[in-house]
């Protein structure tokens, strides 16, 4: 390594010699508070502008305050006729939430919130540690203005819970390694662990290259170092698979049916619809069906989830939630690696921690974004928060380290040209946003590259310009992101699909769905919906009740008001911003309720165990939202799953444990597809058949009333 910057003239002190480090600086601790409270503004502005965001989960969170047996299985109601299709730990802290406080947006919203602040701490704490404050906070900013963090911090879906364990994982992992602490191992085994039961085996990416680096770098004996692992994958069984156990131990006749399996098992689950059927697109019951789809539209072959291949994450769709930095972190990566590279392996040697750092947060880094870019099944904009924090971390630690090795050639340009190349690519992204303040890209470009001149030319400038220079490189750059998240901030969310920032030319439609959802012609797929849905913003709901006045987004209209008001609504699939209403025949975005349907439900509603029943888990959770009683969701999220059967239909029925069935919106049962075509819900799957069973018996025996524009059938008569 080159000679380095003196100790007073680095704004990176950790990385001099330890005994030159001196007491934290007096404006350490003022910045990191300024920094966490900027942070937590981000994700607590409006936040209840988005109401119940994503209704799905949060009519179990709603089940869960209400009922101990919902909240810890994740029944998408108190009734607990079936769980949503994810394990239930990141709706454990907005259950509890609504149980202490009452059910709202900001009860469900605000801890998702605080992750996010928790998550911007942990990255500090972890960058901090061998580069230094300004590092970490450099690292902080990075994640705290991504726009898919702010997105998803302010949402309610798992991905936000996992973010922060990821990060609280790679932390802990370099705090073994600094020392060979089993305490810090086993720790990171337990966040391993509740991160499973978080979003199942998406926790185990980063698994292979946390654990090879641990046995091939602590700096212990080669046993000690095995049975260390030894030990951290038993707390991670332990603390992942207790749940697990429960569940599977659980007679399944007096346990909510398993969301998302075919088979109502939890084990089939995680391997199948939610483990291996992500990477090779066989998911059974999914929406885009159970087979993998042929091959995309252009070279990089994939499904109906979009094209993949290498360049996926810098794509029309994707490339402005995540990528903004993505560039400059794969090269500071390279950066850092090779200067810190001869270091070795020893317990008091700072470089072989600080090439630890670059590894762990590398190589979590490159194994999750190779996964997303090839993973050919069910893929949306918002999975790419995962990689956020690693992102963040790589650009601090690589400006670190070459801030310090500036005075070499090499160091230098490298310097340079990540500024310059962030800089274009910036100016590339907010290009595709067409009339998206348009002066800015210019902006970007033109500071980034002159502020990349000046450091390149920094010998001869002076210590003051070089500076000035980095610091209008370090806004040029994050201009972009700082662009696109407060206008995420400012936006209100709903629906299943959502994403980060304005309209983006030259998208595949919500979630990069391809070509299997990008048509207009076509059948019903698997679970009964079209193939050829419409695009983003193409129309607002066609569910029951979705042109009642008053009625927030996605069936919002909560008790005590708390439905969520916003704007630039646009609806359509998935209803991605406010007032989405039931896009796609309300798989994705529920419905809108009306004040007379609501009233109905919750007429006599104790009498019942379920108040009513609906096919789809988003329209059931409308109206179990609005009404505050428990909504049966026949099939599950898709309609596709086989719960209940005919037969056990019939059985609630008699018993008198179901007071209505609400129908499709038409006598026949059908909803106006993409194009004015009619689509049938609820069959083709594997459990499809049993929903659209379920609605043909009820239709046979039962008659429709018009309640508040949706069609009731009065169940309890004979």
């Amino acid at each position: 390594m080159t000679t380095a910057v003196p100790l007073l003239d680095s704004p990176f002190p950790e990385r001099a010699p330890a005994a030159a480090i001196p007491l934290r600086p007096r404006w350490e601790r003022p910045a990191l508070i300024a920094l966490l409270l900027v942070t937590a503004v981000l994700m607590l502005w409006d936040l209840g502008a988005s109401g119940y965001a994503n209704s799905f989960y949060s009519a179990a969170v709603q089940a869960g305050s209400e009922s101990w047996k919902a909240f810890f299985f994740g029944s998408s109601d108190a009734g607990n006729s079936i769980t949503v299709d994810k394990p239930p730990a990141a709706l454990w802290p907005m259950a509890l939430s609504v149980r202490l406080f009452g059910l709202g947006s900001w009860q469900i919203l605000v801890p998702q919130a605080l992750m996010g602040v928790g998550t911007t701490a942990v990255l500090y704490a972890a960058v901090r540690r061998r580069f230094g404050p300004v590092a970490g906070l450099l690292s902080g900013s990075v994640f705290a203005l991504t726009p898919v963090a702010a997105l998803m911090f302010r949402f309610n879906n798992p991905d936000a819970l996992l973010a922060l364990l990821m990060t609280v994982t790679v932390y802990c992992v370099l705090r073994a390694l600094d020392g060979a602490h089993t305490k810090w191992l086993v720790w990171a085994g337990v966040a391993v662990g509740f991160a499973f039961l978080t979003k199942t085996l998406q926790a185990f990416v980063v698994l292979p290259p946390l654990a090879l680096l641990y046995a091939v770098c602590a700096p212990t004996r080669l046993r000690r170092r095995l049975g260390q692992l030894g030990l951290a994958a038993l707390a991670m069984v332990v603390a992942g698979g207790w749940w697990v156990a429960i569940v599977e131990l659980w007679p399944a006749s007096s346990r909510p049916y398993i969301g998302g399996s075919q088979n109502n098992s939890f084990l089939e689950l995680t391997l199948g619809y939610n483990g291996l059927g992500r990477i090779n697109g066989d998911e059974t019951g999914s929406v885009g069906g159970g087979a993998r789809a042929g091959g995309g539209a252009g070279g990089g072959g994939g499904g109906g989830w979009g094209e993949t291949g290498i360049d996926r994450l810098f794509s029309a769709n994707i490339g402005g939630q995540i990528s903004w930095l993505l560039p400059a972190a794969l090269v500071l990566l390279v950066a850092g690696l090779v200067i810190t590279w001869r270091a070795r392996r020893a317990t008091d040697s700072l470089e072989s921690m600080a090439r630890a750092s670059f590894l762990a947060w590398g190589g979590s880094l490159l194994i999750t974004a190779l996964v997303f870019s090839y993973m050919q099944g069910i893929f949306h904009e918002y999975y790419t928060v995962a990689l956020a924090p690693y992102v963040a971390a790589l650009t601090g630690m690589g400006v670190a380290v070459l801030w310090e090795e500036r005075g070499g050639r090499a160091a230098g340009i490298t310097l340079s040209g990540v500024l310059a190349l962030t800089a274009v690519w910036s100016y590339v992204l907010l290009g595709r946003a067409e009339g998206y303040l348009p002066w800015l890209r210019w902006t970007v470009l033109v500071a980034g590259l002159l502020a990349a001149a000046a450091l390149l030319l920094g010998a001869r400038l002076g210590r003051r310009a070089v500076l000035v220079a980095a610091a209008v490189g370090v806004a040029a750059v994050l201009a972009g992101p700082l662009a696109y998240t407060v206008d995420t901030v400012g936006t209100a969310h709903t629906g299943s699909i959502v994403t980060a920032g304005p309209a983006v030319a030259g998208g595949r439609g919500p979630g990069g769905m391809g070509p299997r959802f990008a048509g207009s012609e076509g059948g019903p797929g698997q679970g009964g919906f079209p193939q050829g849905a419409p695009p983003r913003g193409a129309g607002r709901g066609t569910g029951p009740g979705a042109a009642m006045p008053g009625g927030g987004p996605a069936g919002q209209g909560a008790p005590g008001g708390t439905g969520g008001t916003g704007a630039r609504a646009e609806g359509g699939f998935g209803g991605s911003r406010a007032g989405g209403g039931g896009g796609m025949g309300g798989l994705l975005g529920g419905t809108r309720t009306s004040a007379a349907a609501t009233a109905a439900l919750r007429a006599d509603a104790d009498r019942y165990t379920w108040a009513a029943a609906a096919v789809g888990a988003q329209n059931a959770a409308s109206y179990q939202l609005a009404s505050g009683a428990p909504v049966m969701p026949i099939g599950g999220f898709n309609g596709s799953d086989p719960s209940p059967t005919l037969a056990q239909f019939q059985a609630y029925v008699k018993a008198g444990r179901i007071h209505y069935f609400i129908g499709q919106g038409t006598e026949e049962g059908t909803e106006a597809g993409a194009g004015g075509r009619a689509v049938t819900r609820g069959g083709g799957g594997p459990g499809g058949g049993a929903s659209s069973s379920i609605e043909t018996w009820v239709k046979a025996n039962y008659r429709p009333t018009t309640v508040g524009g949706a069609t009731f059938y009065d169940l309890t008569p004979s």
